[in-house]
């Protein structure tokens, strides 16, 4: 059971991202605290869609831009928020930058998505009808319930569309998931941050799918 000793979240704004621990207590025993060796997780292994073994006809290439990660969770700590206190998670962390794992999550989910939309890399930017960028604003383990409750993970992003050659032509759009721990240890949260993403892409696919229509003459 994780017991959070407290920061405000005032105080991480002017410190910045700063090594911050939770004390040890109850069925967690030694993982958190003590200086022990951090246990690596990854997440962004959930399948989004079935693969398909060729694109659909009619693809629409879109150029993914770089997008802003929530800054403390942008690295490989977990950050985990008490009402207005917030922590990261001691001798537990990503096996890559949060950011990084997320960006590999954004390809393999539109890879494996079984629709038009393919998205182009920065040397195919000039066959790109869309450009999307997408911000993640929220990135978190939250104790919606206290700190002795399984905590709740929650992935918001903000995507925007637009057509390179169009000033006029932008869809922009929220995505979330909020999904439960099945407990509160780190175990069951990780999988709750792998569920969550899962959402998030599915949704953000649905979406482009239905806003990135083939344009067959580029605008004046």
């Amino acid at each position: 059971m994780i017991h959070p000793r407290p920061l405000r979240l005032g105080a991480l704004r002017i410190a910045g991202v700063v090594a911050l621990g939770l004390s040890v207590s109850g069925c967690l025993g030694g993982l958190l605290g003590g200086g022990k060796p951090s246990q690596l997780y990854r997440f962004g292994q959930t399948p989004v869609a079935e693969a398909q073994a060729a694109p659909a006809a009619g693809t629409v290439a879109v150029f993914r831009a770089n997008g802003v990660f929530q800054g403390e969770t942008a690295g490989d700590r977990i950050l985990a928020i008490t009402g207005d206190q917030a922590q990261y998670i001691a001798e537990s962390r990503w096996v890559a930058p949060a950011s990084v794992l997320w960006d590999q999550a954004v390809l393999a989910a539109f890879d494996a998505a079984p629709g038009k939309v393919r998205l182009v890399s920065r040397g195919e930017l000039s066959r790109a009808q869309y450009v999307l960028r997408m911000d993640v604003r929220n990135f978190e383990t939250r104790y919606d319930n206290g700190k002795d409750a399984s905590p709740t993970v929650l992935v918001r992003v903000r995507a925007v569309l637009s057509r390179p050659r169009d000033r006029d032509y932008i869809r922009e759009q929220i995505f979330e998931a909020r999904v439960r721990a099945s407990g509160n240890r780190v175990g069951a949260i990780v999988p709750a941050y792998d569920r969550a993403v899962a959402d998030v892409l599915r949704q953000a696919v649905t979406w482009l799918e239905t806003e990135a229509q083939p344009v067959t003459q580029p605008p004046a």
